[in-house]
């Protein structure tokens, strides 16, 4: 599975912005909050439609606004917009769209933040049901008052697949919005617009980002949603992304396809290496189930990132500790999609019985595989799993 041509062309698309005349390779960073204006008359024209001019940097900038066509084209989409963060962008697509009787219907494991913001705005009358079964009838759970249907696929830990085009087919007939959050396959290896999805969203923190050092998130889909998005839940919650930030997003983007050809080609190596492993119950990744060959991994999929799960045998907190303490290249820390190896775990002491009915099996570890080779990284699982036998 593989990046497509027309993909790594947009990834390495030259500049196109104000200065591009002198052939800068690298886009400007616009480093500036503000633009000044010839006339009061140009100056109230543009700021009547500020989503698309230049006229206060908390709006648009020229850095950010060059990310944003990258973004959409690599989706497919009419337009995007960037945010500060990915939570930024959730927060947008949340707070922005939905009112007072609204209902949301989260599909999938679903990142845990997304899901407190839910519980948050019940505080504002918007309820919210949880289906974590990926597979499970999405048209038995939508209500009379359900505005919107929130997706992860791969989800969240066990990175599962929900069948998008049959959830969207049911959306579509409802008149139900539905968003995803595509940051575990990136703009490369899945097209949920193409799908039938509304809108989409990533954390650009992880891989398009790809180097640690910069947050931000984005929301993709028609120019009508990008603008109402503008309007509600960028300008009035102010979650901006700078045009440094953008620029690092924007470098990170420029390497996104061989990043990930190689984050894929570790993460297999690595998968195979845990599935014949005696301390290893399980491996959840879409490579490793249902497999490459099935059908709605051909059919959505067309490569795999470095993020996977596996169980241990041990499913005690005392041997999760022990294990992730062992490990030396891949380092104990938070997010995900950088160059670096890490891993985290949701286990913690006493807290079986609320990972079970979350769903989440004991014993259970996240690894994003970085691109240090995988044959280091296998080696460096090899030990730390010896500390579980």
């Amino acid at each position: 599975m593989t990046v497509s041509d027309l993909d790594r062309e947009i990834c390495a698309g030259p500049w196109v912005g104000p200065g591009d005349e002198p052939g800068a390779i690298a886009p400007p960073v616009f480093q500036t909050s503000l633009f000044a204006k010839p006339t009061f008359a140009e100056f109230a024209r543009q700021q009547a439609a500020e989503h698309e001019n230049f006229v206060y940097s908390r709006g648009t900038n020229p850095t950010v606004a060059f990310l944003e066509r990258q973004l959409a084209s690599l989706e497919r989409g009419e337009a995007a917009k960037c945010f500060g963060s990915g939570m930024g962008a959730i927060g947008a697509v949340l707070g922005g769209l939905l009112r007072a009787g609204d209902h949301v219907l989260f599909v999938n494991n679903v990142y845990g933040p997304t899901l407190e913001l839910a519980r948050h705005l019940e505080r504002f009358g918007v309820e919210h049901t949880v289906l974590t079964d990926p597979g499970a009838d999405v048209e038995e759970h939508l209500r009379e008052n359900t505005a919107l249907v929130y997706v992860e696929s791969p989800g969240t830990m066990l990175m599962r697949l929900v069948d998008l085009r049959a959830l969207t087919a049911v959306t579509r007939r409802r008149g139900v919005l539905t968003a995803i959050d595509n940051t575990w396959s990136t703009p490369l290896f899945q097209k949920p617009l193409e799908l039938g999805v509304d809108l989409v969203i990533h954390s650009l923190t992880k891989y398009v980002g790809g180097h640690s050092d910069v947050t931000g998130g984005a929301v993709i889909g028609s120019a009508e949603l990008v603008r109402e998005i503008f309007y509600r839940g960028h300008q009035l919650f102010g979650s901006v992304m700078s045009a440094m930030e953008a620029s690092l997003v924007l470098r990170g983007l420029r390497t996104l396809p061989v990043r990930m050809e190689q984050h894929q080609e570790n993460a297999l190596r690595v998968i195979d290496h845990l599935l014949a492993h005696p301390a290893v119950a399980a491996v959840h990744h879409p490579y490793a189930a249902p497999g490459p060959d099935d059908d709605l991994v051909r059919a959505q999929l067309t490569g795999f990132s470095g993020l996977l799960s596996l169980e241990l045998r041990d499913g005690s907190f005392e041997a999760v500790s022990g294990f992730v303490d062992a490990l030396r290249v891949f380092r104990i820390g938070v997010s995900w999609g950088g160059y670096e190896s890490l891993v985290s775990s949701p286990v913690r002491a006493g807290n079986a019985a609320r990972l079970a009915a979350d769903g989440i099996p004991p014993g259970l570890v996240r690894l994003s595989v970085g691109l240090e080779g995988a044959r280091t990284q296998v080696d460096d699982l090899d030990r730390a799993l010896a500390v579980t036998d």
